[in-house]
């Protein structure tokens, strides 16, 4: 109970910890690269002046000793260029088909001058020469050392963050198929009861025609059971005419709309043969009509249109709403996102998933404009060629 209390605050001190871990080790990487750079320009300065006793003892015909000869001779991995008074240039560990490169000897002077400060060979109070040297193979490495590491951590923490996501979501849709569920199993209660006091109905001589609308409520609701009972599990395909659903999910919507909106329905006369989950599709079909019937407020055209061909089938939902930006192409399809004062934001994103995840489809925002609608766009595959009545 304390811990989910203050859930939110261990987080914080977590990701405040971390962040004090990250920047003591980045602070530390930061002095041994500066405690190994003023190493370098040690041996740098006792290479200047192993070369210095070299020139001496050249001058008096002496014997300039074993130590500068071995200090001189050390270096095998510090790239360095030396200049004499007369402007000739000697080099150590460079490669020698650049080295013969006046231009590329010369940048590489003015970037070893940037990279360190260059040390003067003095002998007899004058300047011999001056000794301009670059970072070592391990020093390059070890200064994108931090940088590597950085990204380490932000790619670990990427993976850690989508870990939780995916949990976080896993749960959420167990919760809901959970519930989903529970819904179903408490909506099948009444609705057998309601079945039960139909045929009572019936025995009781009740104008036909309130029974026949009666009857069509309940098997709307018996559709809508079997919908909540499939969240959370595959749903089954089957070869389902796809003009018949759509004209059978047209009617029973129009039945039950405003008399402000105008419906239409083209259709081809033949049957259009597709995968489909009866139940699941009518369900998405209902979320864009009445999508399409709250962003007219009530009163408008909204017409449904069927467009078949070899491989594939287009359903379209058009409306005389509000229209949509294009940047919110995309953006209608996320969960929880509504341009309604009130609402989930759920209906579509179920769409999406009906159509992308269980029948291989496409479901998209075909056309939209502001103040002028909406069309919205299914695309099923067919199974063969549609059959021509």
């Amino acid at each position: 109970m304390l811990f989910t209390k203050h859930k939110n605050l261990i987080r914080w001190i977590f990701i405040g910890f971390s962040f004090v871990i990250i920047a003591l080790i980045l602070w530390n990487t930061y002095m041994f690269f500066q405690s190994f750079k003023a190493e370098e320009r040690i041996k740098m300065e006792n290479w200047s002046a192993a070369q210095r006793d070299l020139i001496k003892s050249s001058n008096l015909d002496g014997d300039i000793g074993e130590l500068p000869l071995q200090i001189l001779q050390s270096n095998t991995t510090t790239p360095m260029i030396m200049v004499d008074l007369n402007g000739n240039i000697e080099h150590n560990n460079l490669d020698e088909q650049n080295a013969k490169d006046t231009a590329y000897v010369k940048d590489l002077i003015l970037e070893f001058e940037q990279e360190n400060q260059p040390i003067e060979i003095i002998y007899d109070g004058k300047v011999l020469n001056t000794l301009y040297y670059g970072n070592s193979p391990l020093l390059n490495k070890l200064k994108y050392y931090p940088i590597a590491f950085v990204l380490i951590l932000v790619l670990f923490a990427g993976l850690v963050y989508n870990f939780y996501r995916s949990t976080k979501i896993a749960t959420q849709n167990k919760l809901w198929s959970g519930m989903a569920k529970e819904t179903a199993h408490q909506i099948g209660t009444p609705l057998s009861s309601l079945i039960g006091w139909t045929e009572i109905l019936k025995m009781e001589e009740v104008n036909p025609e309130y029974i026949a609308e009666i009857e069509k409520d309940i098997n709307r609701l018996e559709t809508i059971t079997e919908r909540f009972s499939k969240i959370g599990s595959v749903p089954t395909l089957t070869k389902t005419d796809i003009v018949k659903e759509t004209l059978e999910s047209y009617d029973y919507l129009k039945s039950r709309s405003s008399k402000l909106i105008a419906f239409s329905i083209d259709v081809p006369n033949h049957e259009i043969p597709v995968q489909l989950n009866a139940q699941l599709y009518s369900w998405t079909i209902e979320n864009l009509v009445k999508n399409a019937i709250d962003a007219m407020k009530g009163k408008g055209k909204l017409s449904v249109q069927i467009i078949a061909s070899e491989q594939d089938v287009k359903i379209n939902v058009t409306d005389t709403g509000k229209g949509l930006s294009k940047a919110q192409f995309n953006q209608v399809f996320e969960p929880g996102f509504t341009t309604k004062k009130r609402g989930w934001g759920l209906g579509l994103s179920l769409a999406r998933r009906i159509i992308e995840d269980f029948h291989d489809g496409k479901i998209k925002v075909a056309q939209s404009e502001i103040g002028k609608g909406t069309t919205m766009q299914i695309t099923l595959k067919t199974i063969g060629k549609p059959s021509v009545s």
